[in-house]
């Protein structure tokens, strides 16, 4: 998948999935590389920004497979964050799919 498609919407992955459920970083990454294929590497510079802009909070928890997890839970800023962004993505994914259903009708 195109690099640039992945960058804009992982926030929006992160944002949806601790919506449901607090999670720790490496979590954050199996579950979205299940659908979408991301670098680990992409995911902490990303919930660092998100955590220092509000929109997390972060607590750790006793792990029985190592050390204490650093969790990440959705502020209510962040939630009214994610449905800002969601709303967004919609309006854009449905333009998007607009453009995309002309173009094929007009190669028919």
């Amino acid at each position: 998948m195109n690099v640039q498609f992945k960058k804009g919407i992982l926030e929006i992955c992160v944002l949806v999935l601790l919506e449901k459920q607090d999670c720790y970083g490496y979590e954050l990454v199996q579950r979205i590389s299940d659908k979408i294929e991301i670098a680990e590497g992409s995911m902490y510079p990303l919930l660092r920004r998100l955590t220092k802009e509000g929109y997390f909070t972060t607590y750790l928890q006793e792990s029985s497979e190592g050390p204490s997890r650093k969790y990440y839970k959705l502020t209510d800023k962040g939630k009214d964050y994610l449905h800002e962004q969601m709303q967004e993505w919609k309006e854009f994914s449905n333009a998007v799919n607009q453009l995309i259903e002309e173009g094929v009708q007009n190669n028919d």
